[in-house]
């Protein structure tokens, strides 16, 4: 099975070396190269692609911004000179951080990190979240609930409480989609930390979250299929 990948880069130099050691291996079928992210995400919407070989620091449209942009991201990795990204890119799940200049060999080693099948990757058991002057990690399975507060989320969990500067389209993509669901335009949940539903509210421990009307639906249709009733 061929992994079909795209490489976006705004630095020629860079992109003929991607496309090179790329060429090298038969498991790997480039599509297209793009020094423009925005082009990239265009061709994704209707061209398969597994892999996604990334630049972080492009004039345009970051590498950042790219995968903040993507609704269900291929496999990434990110090709960068830059080393202080690195923590930005795991928090987004990428398979690997490849630092300018790599050798043949730490590509074959990224290489090794890519599954055939995006479906076989092992879940993300926690991510990283910027309060204060400090990356905080926090563990998936902590989390009670998340809350908008103005420009800052909450993200309330069974040991503590952060505020982080983030926006909820964000937040979405960094949680598991199994288990955490939005259910009010200032909340996530986590499913298996609600006690209780009582009309249109959820209840959390001693919290009592409303069910927004516009998102009930999506929230009651998923709460069918996680307790497998109809």
């Amino acid at each position: 099975m061929s992994i079909n990948c795209i490489v976006v880069d705004d630095t020629p130099l860079a992109v003929e070396k991607l496309e090179g050691f790329i060429n090298q291996l038969p498991l790997l079928n480039l599509l297209k190269s793009f020094s423009n992210g925005l082009e990239a995400i265009s061709f994704m919407k209707t061209n398969p692609v597994d892999l996604v070989f990334l630049d972080i620091q492009m004039e345009q449209f970051s590498g950042l911004q790219f995968l903040e942009s993507l609704q269900n991201p291929p496999q990434i990795i990110i090709v960068s000179a830059y080393s202080q990204y690195a923590v930005s890119g795991f928090d987004h799940s990428v398979a690997d951080y490849l630092l300018k200049p790599y050798s043949f060999e730490r590509f074959l080693k990224a290489i090794d990190k890519v599954q055939p099948d995006p479906g076989a990757r092992p879940q993300k058991e926690y991510m990283f979240v910027k309060t204060e002057y400090r990356m905080e990690r926090v563990n998936f399975s902590d989390i009670l609930y998340i809350e908008g507060q103005g420009a800052y989320l909450r993200i309330v969990t069974i040991k503590h409480k952060l505020m982080t500067l983030q926006n909820f389209q964000h937040m979405e993509s960094l949680v598991p989609s199994d288990n955490f669901i939005r259910i009010h335009k200032s909340f996530i949940v986590a499913m298996n930390k609600i006690d209780n539903i009582e009309r249109n509210k959820i209840k959390i421990g001693s919290e009592h979250i409303p069910i927004g009307s516009s998102y009930r639906e999506r929230f009651m249709k998923k709460l069918n299929l996680e307790t497998g009733t109809s």
